[in-house]
């Protein structure tokens, strides 16, 4: 019996839950459709919210541009109307005239008289602004030119003119005396020019002449690097010892180039005699033959120049008519020792 009613009541209870589920259902299907309305209609709202977000940028932006357009608008007509009165004040200062009296009188109704440079009978012509502008430019750039009135002109132009004859005068005498310079130079060059070949066909020879003394069997010459112009020309040395082929003087050993500028300068001192001369160790790097010959060479030379030779070498000592020499005493200080040497001998 228990069962039964549990039964029966579990039946009930069934059916109840049965039909709630059926009311569920029903709510659940309302519920879904009105949420789906409502997401329907918040798509529509948002949809029409930006159509109108667009229009209302649209007018913000037509809005702006009004408001520039205004603005300019009211910043171009402060500026025609500054012009205006640029214009006004210039046309008093300039012309002095009212702006009523220069629209009447030269305004665009009326003529334009023909140019200056304009035939006799050229006519009046109707106003042109292109071209009239071109006009009033020319003439602004001529009056430009023109510059202001100096009433001190004529006095200005008699003394510029006085400045420009005494600056004439000057140039023709600078031009006068340049050309007396450029004789001068000339003469000097021409001078110098006979005087170097006479100079340099003296030292060759002699050069030739003491070569084959001190190198016997060589040979040696100076030669001129550019002969067509004595003003600028080198002198270039060649020498050939006896026994060798060589004639640069790079090539040869110290003594015997030392010997050749000895022989270079000799042949200087010869070709060009001079009261006395000072040699300093000349025959320092030659062997005794070399100073033997370059010592008879100097005894030439004192025949008729009076020599000053500082040396080292007991053979040229010997040759000397007079020696002095530089000795240090004990006590430090130098002291001068000289000796006659041929008085000695002839006493």
């Amino acid at each position: 019996e228990r069962r039964r009613r549990q039964a029966r009541t579990a039946a009930a209870v069934l059916a109840g839950a049965r039909a709630a589920l059926e009311r569920i259902e029903v709510s659940l299907r309302a519920a879904v459709a009105e949420r789906e309305a409502a997401q329907q209609a918040k798509a529509d709202r948002e949809a029409e919210l930006k159509v109108v977000r667009a229009q209302v940028r649209e007018l913000s932006a037509q809005l702006e541009k009004l408001v520039n357009a205004a603005h300019g608008s009211e910043v171009a007509r402060a500026e025609q109307r500054l012009r205006l009165e640029q214009l006004t004040e210039r046309a008093m200062e300039e012309l002095g005239l009212e702006v009523d009296v220069l629209i009447a009188e030269y305004g665009p109704d009326q003529p334009v008289p023909p140019p200056p440079d304009a035939p006799e009978d050229a006519v009046p012509r109707p106003y042109d602004r292109a071209e009239q502008e071109k006009r009033a430019k020319n003439a602004e750039r001529q009056l430009a030119q023109l510059g202001k009135v100096n009433p001190l002109a004529l006095e200005e132009y008699a003394a510029l003119e006085e400045r420009h004859a005494f600056l004439t005068s000057q140039l023709e005498d600078l031009k006068k005396t340049r050309r007396d310079l450029l004789t001068v130079v000339k003469e000097v060059d021409d001078r110098v020019q006979r005087v170097f070949a006479e100079a340099f066909a003296d030292t060759a020879r002699e050069f030739e002449r003491i070569f084959a003394r001190l190198f016997p069997g060589g040979e040696g010459r100076l030669v001129l690097t550019d002969p067509d112009d004595m003003l600028t020309t080198g002198v270039e040395v060649e020498a050939r010892p006896p026994g060798k082929k060589v004639k640069r003087l790079s090539l040869l050993s110290g003594g015997e180039r030392s010997l050749v500028a000895i022989a270079l300068l000799v042949a200087v001192f010869k070709a060009r005699p001079s009261p006395f001369y000072v040699l300093d160790e000349v025959e320092a790097a030659l062997d005794d033959t070399n100073t033997q010959r370059l010592l008879s060479i100097l005894e030439e030379l004192r025949e008729s120049s009076q020599l000053i030779i500082i040396t080292h070498q007991k053979r040229t000592m010997e040759g000397a008519d007079a020696l002095y020499g530089i000795t240090m005493r004990g006590d430090g200080v130098s002291q001068v020792v000289s000796q006659r040497i041929r008085r000695r001998e002839s006493a």
